[in-house]
C-alpha cells in the first residue's frame, strides 16, 4: 500500500477519536478576551499537542492572552491556527455541541476547533515531526493584537505556512483573502438639558449620524471594497443632549491600495455641526493575502489529494481575513482553508461536516509530509518581495 493510502486509512481509523475530541474542544469555551477561559483551553491543547509532537510547547502569555508554540530549529513548515472564538462565555449552555448525522454544531465548531482537531490528527500520522512547527494563538478573533509579531516571526523561520482555518462548505481551499481595517471614531459634542436648553448643547448623536452616512460613501462595491459602520454607542440619559458618541468601522478590500485610500479618506472626515469634534483610532490591520502566495501550495495539495484518492480541492477567494494575511504579506508561501469543511462561522448555524474530517486530516498530513521532506519556495518568496 502506498504512503498516501496508508495516511488515508490511518486517518479514517481515527474518525471516532476525532469526533470525541471535537466535542471536548467545543465544550471547552474559549471566548476571545476572556483570559481564564483561554487558559483552560490552552491547557487542553498543550496536552494534545505534546502527545503527538513529542515535545512541550512554549506557553507565551501577552496581556493575559495565552499562545502555544511548538518551535523547531529547521522549521520547514508551520501549521497555524487559533483557539479563541467569537462566542461569549455561557453560549454553550444554550447551544451545546450536537451531532446530527454528519453535521456537528456548536460555538466555534467550524471556526476553528475542527481545524485544530484535524491538525493534531494529521500530526499523529507523521513519522517525523522534527521539521514541523505549530503555533496556536488566543486572540485571532479580536485582531491578533498580541500574537501578530509571533505569527510573523515564526512565518519568517518557515519555508511554508499551512493555515487550518475552515474551508468553504464545498471544500475549497482559500488562496486569497481580503485585507481589513478597523477604526474607532469618537465624536465629541457638548452636553446640555434636552428639555430646557437643547440649543446649548452639541448633539454627538446627530453628528455621528452624519458621519455614518459619510463613511458609507467611501465604499467602492465595484472594486470589492466595503466600508461598514458597525457598533455604535451614544449618550447617557434620555433627557441629556449627548456629549459623546463612538462608532466602530469595518473596512475590507482585495487590494492594499484600496485599504490605503479608505484610510486617507477616513482621516480627512470633518465634523458637520459647529463646535463638534472628531478623533480616530485604528487603521489597516491586515493587508490582503494574494493568490501568488498560495498557487504552488494549492497545486501541491491537489496532487496529494489525487494520490489519496480524493477529489482535488479547488482554490477560492475569501472575503474574510485571517492570520494568513500576515504570513502571505511577508512573501512566505501560504495556503489557508485546510481546516474543517463547514460554514456559518460567527453565526448560530455554524456547522462542520464530520464525515470529511478524516479525509481532510489525511490531506493535511500528506501535504505536511511532502513539505517537510522536499524544498519548497516560490520565486516571489525567494526574492523577498511583499505582495502588492
Amino acid at each position: 500500500m502506498t504512503r498516501p493510502r496508508v495516511l488515508r486509512w490511518a486517518a479514517e481509523d481515527r474518525a471516532a477519536e476525532m469526533l470525541d475530541r471535537l466535542g471536548e474542544l467545543v465544550s471547552c469555551e474559549s471566548p476571545a478576551g476572556s483570559a481564564p477561559h483561554l487558559a483552560v483551553c490552552a491547557d487542553l491543547l498543550a496536552g494534545w499537542g505534546g502527545a503527538v509532537l513529542h515535545r512541550e510547547p512554549r506557553r507565551i502569555v501577552r496581556d493575559g492572552v495565552p499562545h502555544l508554540l511548538w518551535q523547531v530549529p529547521d522549521q520547514r513548515v508551520l501549521l497555524l491556527g487559533h483557539f479563541d472564538t467569537v462566542w461569549p462565555a455561557g453560549t454553550l449552555a444554550r447551544w451545546p455541541f450536537t451531532v446530527d448525522g454528519a453535521i456537528a454544531t456548536g460555538p466555534g465548531v467550524c471556526d476553528m476547533k475542527s481545524g485544530i482537531v484535524q491538525m493534531f490528527a494529521a500530526l499523529a500520522l507523521q513519522e517525523d515531526t522534527s521539521h514541523i512547527g505549530v503555533l496556536l494563538t488566543g486572540d485571532e478573533e479580536s485582531g491578533s493584537v498580541t500574537s501578530r509579531s509571533l505569527v510573523e516571526a515564526e512565518a519568517r523561520r518557515s519555508r511554508a505556512v499551512l493555515v487550518c482555518e475552515p474551508s468553504t462548505p464545498s471544500g475549497e481551499l482559500k488562496v486569497a483573502r481580503k485585507g481589513g481595517s478597523a477604526y474607532r471614531l469618537t465624536v465629541h459634542g457638548r452636553a446640555s438639558h434636552a428639555g430646557v436648553e437643547p440649543h446649548a448643547g452639541v448633539n454627538a448623536t446627530v453628528e455621528v449620524a452624519h458621519q455614518i452616512l459619510a463613511v458609507q460613501n467611501l465604499a467602492a462595491p465595484a472594486r470589492g471594497t466595503s466600508v461598514t459602520p458597525t457598533a455604535l454607542s451614544s449618550g447617557t440619559t434620555s433627557n441629556t443632549v449627548p456629549e459623546k458618541a463612538v462608532l466602530a468601522i469595518d473596512v475590507r478590500s482585495w487590494t492594499g491600495a484600496e485599504l490605503d485610500r479608505v484610510d486617507r479618506m477616513i482621516r480627512r472626515l470633518e465634523p458637520r455641526l459647529p463646535d463638534a469634534g472628531l478623533s480616530f483610532e485604528g487603521g489597516v490591520n491586515r493587508y490582503p493575502l494574494v493568490a501568488d502566495m498560495a498557487r504552488g501550495l494549492l497545486e501541491m495539495a491537489r496532487e496529494e489529494a489525487k494520490e489519496l484518492g480524493l477529489e482535488p480541492p479547488d482554490g477560492t477567494h475569501a472575503s474574510g481575513a485571517s492570520d494568513a494575511n500576515f504570513t502571505g504579506a511577508l512573501g512566505v508561501p501560504t495556503l489557508d482553508g485546510l481546516g474543517g469543511v463547514g460554514g456559518g462561522a460567527h453565526a448560530r448555524d455554524e456547522y462542520v461536516d464530520v464525515r470529511r474530517m478524516p479525509e481532510r486530516a489525511a490531506l493535511l498530513a500528506a501535504l505536511v509530509d511532502r513539505l517537510a521532506t522536499t524544498p519548497f519556495r516560490t520565486e516571489r518568496a525567494r526574492r523577498g518581495a511583499p505582495p502588492s
